[in-house]
């Protein structure tokens, strides 16, 4: 059997939101008020706007960090371990409940399609105090697979 041989792949911002789209894993890397990484394993969608979106609460450590330091990292992973993944650098905004209901409204039908009772999910954001982090990306990728170095495999 051939050997996997490892790749990265420059996208431009279309391709790599196109990429992004069907992914929902991912790890949001903020920043704690020390400096040092915050690693926050989620679920992420983009909306219409091409930002990249992540539901989350007022008081998570992510979202205290991002307000604080808007400048984040995401690691967009492929269901499959093995798969392609991306890195992308951006700047943040967290946007906290009422204002993010509809925004929360995007994100669930871009990841999900559509709710059977729309009133009831709103109404669930508002009670669970949801809130929502936009990120606007600002450099990424390249799209990578892991492997071997191309020049340890032979001809």
């Amino acid at each position: 059997m051939a050997p996997n041989i490892a790749t990265n792949t420059a996208v431009s911002l279309d391709e790599l939101l196109d990429f992004v789209r069907p992914r929902h894993h991912a790890i949001l890397l903020t920043r704690r008020s020390d400096g040092s990484p915050q690693g926050s394993p989620l679920t992420c969608g983009v909306d219409d706007s091409g930002r990249i979106v992540v539901s989350t609460y007022p008081e998570r450590a992510k979202t205290r960090n991002a307000k604080r330091d808007p400048r984040v990292s995401l690691i967009v992973l492929s269901d499959d371990w093995n798969g392609p993944w991306v890195q992308i650098d951006g700047t943040a905004e967290v946007v906290d409940t009422p204002d993010s209901v509809e925004p929360l409204v995007e994100y669930y039908r871009n990841i999900a399609g559509e709710h059977p009772d729309w009133d009831e999910y709103r109404a669930a954001m508002v009670k669970q105090g949801k809130s929502i982090i936009r990120v606007t990306p600002q450099r990424w990728g390249p799209v990578a697979t892991g492997g071997f170095p191309a020049r340890l495999v032979e001809d």
